[in-house]
């Protein structure tokens, strides 16, 4: 029989970004790169949707709801779609 290790879902916003630095393909993470507040909105049903089904926020991460300061999952998810963006902006190259 074959044991399998239960998944470490992230406890807090950083980790869950982390996750998704190293999960989300390249060419998305640049277009999500360049979003404005307003467009975050587009990923709702899509990165938004895998955030709330994938890092437990129907339920079982209470600690992960608690770290984004939002009641229900779907104003978690856009917290976390919002500063997985922000950690991308920060990686981008700085023109002056």
């Amino acid at each position: 029989m074959v044991s399998k290790k239960p998944v470490e879902l992230p406890a807090t916003v950083d980790g869950a970004v982390r996750l998704m630095l190293g999960l989300v393909p390249e060419d998305e993470q640049a277009r999500i790169a360049y979003m404005s507040e307003n467009e975050l909105s587009e990923l709702h049903m899509g990165l938004g949707q895998w955030v709330r089904n994938h890092m437990g926020l129907w339920g079982n991460n209470t600690a992960l709801m608690a770290a984004t300061g939002e009641d229900n999952a779907d104003d978690a998810s856009a917290v976390i779609v919002k500063a997985f963006r922000d950690e991308l902006r920060r990686a981008l190259p700085k023109v002056h």
